[in-house]
């Protein structure tokens, strides 16, 4: 079935999934209403609030590259979805996954072994890196994983097939050790260039991603004298622009694997493993290690997850590292009321908010706030 005929039959959708939150709206009904709970999250800045920008038409659907979908077997066989009334709800034709992630599942469901023998938990797929999370601590029988099976998945777009060790898998997707990569190269290759690994958080829609750090960039304007701290840093795609613009960079992440990627993609940067918040005596020998300069400024970007930055990390950073000029970009506008306010009434101008609209179709919203130190401004 072509993409036209899923947007105006979406034979995939399931009534009962939970997926597309604003499935039955209208793109400009949704763009509303996300617009609108920024508003009120948002208020005491509400005209430094730029319309959400959204992605073209065709990038509204077939974007989601990386997803976490719960398996179940039963007599029909293998299904692959999400969870709703404690039954899956299988989407392996799902409108809003991206084609290889379609056809992945396809060759999945048919030929993997019953349950029994193979217990699958979970699938997770970051672009060409696929994970099948097993409920045991041995490898399961692997003779399903034939060439014949191995030459579709790579047709399908497939590069690495991992299995995930995990006898305790329920609530929590992931263990802290039994990755075993059963085929393929174990890191794929970005659009950009940037090497990610089976379970690297990426942003899925590339244009939108490239314009809120195009605009992050523009607004810190890293020069080689200037220091730059990227909180939660991934992969490295903020690290890769800072240290093209030569300036002295660190970065602190938690995971392991976003780590060696980020080290590899930003190899002039300095990494930190580990909670921001645990990293902060490191930080702050860092830029007591940095001389200074001509005339540096102090720089900061963030992306935290939808907790927010950590509330010892917000203090360190208004009473030690006190950057000239914060890039923000949430994913969540409560926390980032929250921290903005806290900034704002210790010393910080919200100057610029721009909404991104990375997930077509659900409530989602992420938004770029930029900030100003009032000192920065006077001077």
């Amino acid at each position: 079935m072509s993409l036209n005929a899923i947007i105006n039959n979406p034979n995939g959708c399931r009534p009962l999934c939970p997926g597309c939150t604003h499935g039955n709206m209208r793109h400009q009904q949704s763009l509303a209403v996300k617009q609108q709970r920024l508003a009120k999250h948002l208020s005491p800045w509400i005209s430094r609030l730029t319309p959400v920008r959204a992605a073209a038409p065709e990038a509204r659907w077939r974007y989601r590259s990386s997803v976490c979908l719960k398996t179940a077997w039963d007599a029909s066989g293998w299904r692959f979805g999400l969870v709703a009334r404690k039954i899956v709800i299988p989407i392996h034709d799902c409108p809003v996954h991206a084609e290889t992630v379609c056809r992945a599942v396809a060759i999945l469901a048919e030929k993997l072994p019953d349950g029994s023998v193979f217990p699958l938990v979970y699938y997770l797929q970051s672009g060409a890196q696929a994970t099948l999370v097993v409920k045991q601590n041995t490898l399961p029988d692997m003779s399903w994983l034939t060439g014949e099976t191995v030459s579709r998945l790579e047709a399908a777009g497939i590069e690495g097939l991992w299995i995930h060790l995990h006898p305790a898998a329920g609530r929590r997707v992931l263990g802290k050790n039994g990755w075993r990569l059963a085929w393929g190269r174990p890191v794929s290759m970005d659009a950009d260039g940037l090497e990610y690994g089976p379970v690297a958080f990426r942003q899925v829609i590339d244009s939108l991603a490239e314009h809120a750090l195009s605009t992050a960039e523009t607004f810190l304007n890293p020069r080689p004298e200037d220091l730059m701290i990227d909180l939660y840093c991934g992969i490295g795609a903020g690290l890769v622009r800072w240290t093209r613009k030569q300036c002295r960079t660190i970065g602190v992440e938690l995971g392991q694997e976003a780590v060696s990627c980020a080290q590899r993609n930003a190899p002039a940067a300095t990494l930190l493993r580990g909670r921001c918040g645990l990293r902060l005596p490191q930080l702050t020998a860092w830029i007591d290690s940095r001389p200074a300069a001509g005339n540096p400024a102090r720089l900061l970007y963030a992306n935290p997850p939808r907790t927010g930055i950590e509330d010892a990390v917000l203090k360190w950073i208004i009473s030690d590292y006190r950057p000239d000029r914060m890039a923000y970009l949430s994913c969540n506008a409560a926390s980032l009321s929250r921290d903005l306010r806290f900034l704002a009434s210790n010393g910080y101008e919200v100057g610029a908010l721009f909404p991104y609209d990375f997930f077509p179709r659900t409530h989602h919203v992420e938004c770029l706030a930029l900030l100003t130190s009032h000192r920065h401004a006077a001077d």
